[in-house]
């Protein structure tokens, strides 16, 4: 059962909070649910609202968030090997890499910032119409030119 807690029965009597002008204060504290209650009397679960409750998908977005850190650490590591050991496992490495990064990270911009279900739609073929153009371009040049680390070497020898 939801508890709701009246601000003017937490304060002193004529005290009024600072930032919550508002006497009555609705928040759902704890909900103990019926079959948890047979088993685990003193089990209290923290309820939250529809849009804060991560649900079922709170494994993958803490997998996703790991795997942008690892990939932003690989990309860190990746830099002084490729100048050291130029070659074109390393352009193919960076080419995946550099593109997924890119991916991911105006993929973090159009979640803020693209509202309503036919702009976020439209966005996201955007965005992976430009991954797969970007991927592809890396590549191209890869094979048909000196590829990312002897053209990023030859921007610096000159």
């Amino acid at each position: 059962m939801a508890a709701i807690v009246r601000l003017s029965s937490v304060c002193r009597r004529g005290v009024k909070p600072l930032f919550y002008q508002s006497s009555l204060l609705a928040r759902p504290v704890v909900v103990l649910h019926k079959d948890h209650e047979q088993r685990h009397p003193l089990t209290a679960r923290i309820h939250s609202s529809q849009a804060l409750y991560a649900g079922s998908d709170s494994k993958a977005a803490s997998l996703h968030w790991t795997a942008e850190r690892v990939l932003s650490v690989a990309l860190l590591a990746m830099g002084p090997i490729a100048y050291f050991y130029p070659g074109p496992v390393m352009d193919y490495s960076l080419a995946a890499a550099l593109t997924l990064h890119g991916h991911w990270g105006i993929g973090q911009v159009l979640t803020d910032y693209v509202h309503g279900d036919t702009k976020i739609k439209i966005a996201n073929a955007g965005l992976f119409l430009l991954s797969t153009v970007t991927f592809a371009g890396l590549c191209y040049f890869n094979y048909n030119d000196v590829g990312i680390c002897k053209a990023v070497a030859l921007l610096w020898s000159k």
